[in-house]
This record gives structure tokens, C-alpha cells and sequence, in this order.
């Protein structure tokens, strides 16, 4: 397949991003999940972007994903939005994105690092924390 044949196919893909975090029962503690949501649909509206809980809270993966395949969307990206890599970020989450593999095999999914290990996000908590 040459180059261009590579960028025709991304440029036809419908992205998806769903931002994966823990869920907590505090409804106010969604509210970063969902002002990096806002901020992504501003930066690239024609991602379609949705929130995913682990636990506790709604709505769940699969079911954002299942949704993002009925928008059109042919690959979806889950970013993890942990600090760390604890036992859900090392263990539940490949679990969950094998099952959602299993269950969309049309769909390309990208499962990202935790947002925390980032290099980008370690500089800028540091910048924060020094300011």
C-alpha cells in the first residue's frame, strides 16, 4: 500500500475518543472528565468524543464504544485518565479493550498510556506545581 493509498484511508476513518476514568459517587467529581471533553471537541470537532467510567458511575465503556459505532465511527482511541498505573490501568482495562475488540472487530481501537506517564503531562504537573 503506498503513502497516499495510507493517508486516504485516515482520512476517511471517523475517529472516536473515549476518555477513560474511575468514576467516583460524587457527581462534581466528573466535571474534569468532561471540561477535557469540551476541550477536545473545540480542538477537533470532527472527533467524536465521550466519557467512560470504570466503576461507580455511567456510563460505562462498552457502552460508549457500542455507541460510537452507531455514529459511523471506524476507530476509536481510549485515554486513560489515571495518574499512575495501578491494577485497573495494568489488569481491568486490557481485559476491557479485548472484549471490546472481540465485540467490534471493524473497528481499530488504540488504547493510549496513562495520561499521567505522559511526558507532555509530567512537565506541565511540574509547572503547575512550581507556579
Amino acid at each position: 500500500m503506498t503513502k497516499d493509498n495510507d493517508f486516504l484511508m485516515q482520512s476517511n476513518m471517523v475517529r472516536g475518543t473515549i476518555l477513560f476514568a474511575h468514576g467516583s459517587r460524587d457527581p462534581l467529581w466528573r466535571q474534569p472528565i468532561e471540561a477535557v471533553a469540551s476541550q477536545i471537541r473545540q480542538i477537533a470537532p470532527s472527533v467524536h468524543v465521550r466519557c467512560a467510567y470504570l466503576e461507580i458511575m455511567e456510563p460505562a465503556l462498552p457502552d460508549c464504544a457500542a455507541e460510537l459505532v452507531t455514529l459511523g465511527v471506524t476507530s476509536i482511541t481510549v485515554v486513560p485518565l489515571f495518574l499512575g498505573v495501578g491494577k485497573h490501568a495494568r489488569e481491568d482495562l486490557p481485559l476491557l479493550m479485548a472484549a471490546l475488540q472481540t465485540r467490534h472487530p471493524q473497528i481499530a481501537f488504540k488504547l493510549r498510556p496513562a495520561i499521567g506517564e505522559e511526558a507532555q503531562m509530567i512537565e506541565l504537573m511540574a509547572r503547575i506545581a512550581l507556579s
